[in-house]
């Protein structure tokens, strides 16, 4: 017998940076002078947690679930898409134990606004801020979060059976 009591979910993510885009990330705006390119409002913090939590039960990916080729999620609010994903890992009888996420970006620094993005995230979860990590880290000026054209993010997520 498969013991589903725990799964664990990795989600990745990828974006370019822009000049005069707003940056939203961890389901806040910073103000910078570059932002996020992507089809919806490219929140990288949350794009890593959707996987990983879908990846958690095999569900899938965050594309998936929202096509970047339907024109309804064309700059959705990606705290709407978290809503809905956590909404699925509870269809599946599955609780969120925790995330961990760790972003890659040379600028801006984001010491400053992580406990609000823990508060932010946890709160869409529904689920204890203390559940929630979030780290950033520089690449030391390597690749393209070195050169500040994109940010890059990680996640791992832990999901256990409600054993309902």
């Amino acid at each position: 017998m498969i013991n589903d009591k725990f799964r664990i979910g990795h989600g990745y993510d990828v974006h370019r940076l822009e000049e005069g885009k707003k940056f939203f990330i961890g389901g806040i705006e910073i103000d910078h002078t570059k932002g996020a390119v992507g089809h919806s409002d490219a929140d990288i913090v949350i794009h890593v947690i959707c996987d990983a939590l879908l990846g958690s039960i095999s569900k899938g990916d965050i594309g998936s679930h929202f096509p970047d080729t339907d024109k309804k999620y064309k700059g959705i609010d990606s705290k709407l898409l978290l809503t809905e994903v956590c909404k699925v890992i509870e269809k599946e009888n599955y609780v969120i134990e925790n995330v961990d996420v760790t972003v890659l970006l040379e600028k801006p620094k984001l010491r400053d606004h992580i406990d609000k993005m823990r508060a932010v995230v946890s709160d869409v979860m529904k689920i204890e801020m203390s559940k929630v990590s979030i780290k950033a880290t520089t690449t030391e000026g390597l690749g393209f979060v070195g050169r500040e054209e994109g940010v890059a993010a990680h996640c791992v997520a832990l999901v256990s059976s409600n054993g309902s």
